[in-house]
């Protein structure tokens, strides 16, 4: 005998209980996603908890797998070189003959800055380094761009806090854990970095494109000065990130400004730096001279 399409329950309260709580929990279930979806939205800042416990969590998988990505990279970088050592050993004899040539002209500046700061009684602020840390993890396809090191709350970052690479800006601290931190890089779309262009100061602005690029903002609009290959470094405005650090390089010119690409790659950086705001390192500074001066005696007249 052919089995009945009927798959209503009939008299069975079992199976009747049992229909009935599976459409309890489904709607349960969806409700609790809208009221997650809707607090995410309304307050991120809701759920950094969570966040800032799975970055504790995964922090030795994330550890394994940036020691693993820089390993595949060692490898196939000395396979590549072994193909093009000629190539590279003519290359680098004349980067070597150039650097020296421009050593000894930085040698010149320096002295000469030295001798022009002592005249007028500048003093630069020591950037102390807050940590050396690991970047774990990093948004590769994501319209936000966010990355994590292993270093929180107990080695000394906390949120604010500039992150760069030793060729330039990576982004800031938003959100910090006992032993990993959140950081937004300078490719998101709510990052804006305010900067200057480095052989003349003219001031602009650099904000995340949602797909890896940045955009170059002039402050003040009309003929626009920008061209391939201008570099621009951090102004120091607003008191988070120090002058001076390399942020992006123009390579598209538009009517606004320009479109450019990282002076610093997350993706290719192992290490980080993380450093106090600029802002916090004048007040220390300002404090230690306030401080000198007071323990100096006065002189008589």
């Amino acid at each position: 005998m052919a089995r009945s399409r009927d798959r209503r329950p009939g008299y069975s309260r079992r199976a009747q209980y049992g229909i009935f709580t599976g459409y309890v929990i489904a709607i349960l279930g969806v409700m609790a996603g809208v009221v997650v979806l809707v607090t995410s939205l309304i307050n991120p800042e809701a759920f950094s908890f969570a966040r800032s416990s799975a970055a504790e969590v995964a922090r030795p998988l994330g550890k394994a797998g940036a020691a693993g990505r820089a390993s595949g990279q060692g490898v196939f970088g000395a396979i590549g070189a072994y193909f093009k050592a000629g190539q590279q050993n003519a290359d680098l004899r004349r980067e070597v003959d150039a650097a020296r040539a421009s050593a000894i002209s930085m040698q010149s500046l320096q002295d000469e800055n030295r001798r022009l700061k002592a005249l007028l009684g500048i003093v630069d602020p020591a950037r102390k380094p807050v940590a050396t840390v690991h970047l774990i993890g990093s948004t590769a396809s994501s319209t936000r761009r966010f990355a994590v090191i292993d270093a929180g709350l107990r080695q000394g970052v906390k949120p604010g806090f500039p992150v760069r690479a030793a060729s330039g800006l990576i982004g800031r601290v938003i959100e910090a854990g006992p032993d990993t931190a959140r950081v937004l890089l300078v490719t998101d779309p709510e990052n804006v970095v305010p900067v200057r262009r480095s052989r003349d100061g003219l001031a602009a602005f650099v904000q995340g494109a949602s797909n890896g690029r940045i955009d170059i903002r002039l402050i003040n609009m009309g003929v626009n000065p920008v061209r391939k290959g201008d570099v621009f470094v951090t102004s120091g405005s607003g008191g988070l990130y120090p002058p001076g650090i390399p942020v992006a390089v123009a390579t598209d010119p538009h009517r606004d400004g320009a479109t450019g690409h990282l002076a610093a790659d997350p993706a290719d950086h192992e290490f980080v730096i993380v450093e106090p705001s600029y802002q916090a390192q004048a007040s220390a500074q300002l404090q230690q001279i306030t401080k000198d001066g007071a323990a100096t005696p006065a002189e008589a007249p």
